[in-house]
């Protein structure tokens, strides 16, 4: 099947009053039953009109469809009106559910925001995760690494920074560091228990296409060695040959997604700590 280009990609755009994570798989399993590409912008913690009024302005020029999770119901309100003036569809996931249980049942609801996920001690464990992630991104902060759950290791491009942000959300304290043709594989990720240490790996052909692209955004020399097929396969044959070299599991992420290789991921490194 033709897949349509990056500017031409159906779009949804997820708005809340909370994480957003209860829109965001409405939206994923929606989405799975169409054999075609797909954008998803979140927007979470939203609190005033001007936000609302700011993220229907971003769906409107980019032809997305909201959706929203909004338990403030002059919010809810705001984005219904807002979005029936600019021609942006919507679709609310809480307020037909949250009334038709009151309705029925004759219950008040608390109109709670945050209630699903309140302030749990799981809560506040994603939140230090994430803080870590952004602490310990592409290869920052070595000397503190040690204390990540999961490290991801690979050339450029491979994903390592979307998928650290995804695990921290999960909870785990995950840093990413970029191993770079000419350099020695850094001391800090040598000395780590192989166990929390996982390789990232992509087919040639799909590593030199997002290279290329790259290049192009960045408009530098299309004739670097950094995307030069050659070059790129010589650079994964070694980064495969390092990773065995220490053990490290191997996790290939060509034409998946980062929700498929998180859980990959996080499927090898349970495995792994119930091992005796």
């Amino acid at each position: 099947m033709e897949q349509p280009d990056a500017a031409n990609r159906p779009e949804l755009v997820v708005l809340s009053d909370g994480t957003g994570e209860t829109a965001v798989a409405a939206a994923r399993a929606a989405m799975s039953q169409f054999q075609t590409r797909w954008r998803l912008r979140t927007f979470a913690d939203i609190r005033q009109p001007a936000q609302v009024d700011r993220v229907l302005d971003v769906a409107a020029d980019s032809g997305a469809v909201v959706i929203f999770t909004l338990v403030n119901e002059a919010l809810a309100k705001a984005v219904r009106a807002g979005a029936e003036t600019r021609g942006v569809p919507t679709v609310d996931l809480l307020g037909p559910l949250i009334w038709a249980v009151a309705d029925h049942h004759g219950l008040t609801p608390q109109f709670r925001v945050g209630a699903l996920h309140g302030f749990s001690d799981e809560y506040f464990r994603r939140i230090e995760a994430v803080e870590f992630a952004v602490r310990h991104d592409d290869g920052a902060n070595l000397h503190t690494l040690f204390q990540a759950d999961i490290v991801l290791a690979g050339v450029s491009r491979t994903s390592k920074t979307p998928l650290s942000m995804y695990l921290a959300q999960r909870g785990y304290k995950t840093g990413n560091v970029p191993l770079v043709p000419g350099r020695g594989v850094p001391k800090q990720l040598v000395d780590l228990d192989p166990k929390k240490v996982f390789g990232l790996v992509v087919s040639p052909e799909v590593l030199v296409e997002i290279r290329r692209s790259r290049v192009r955004a960045l408009r530098a020399s299309p004739h670097i060695d950094y995307a030069d097929p050659d070059a790129v396969l010589d650079e994964l044959r070694r980064v495969r040959r390092a990773f065995a070299e220490r053990g490290w599991r191997v996790v290939d992420i060509t034409n998946r997604a980062v929700e498929e290789n998180a859980a990959r991921i996080l499927e090898l490194y349970e495995a792994s700590h119930r091992e005796v």
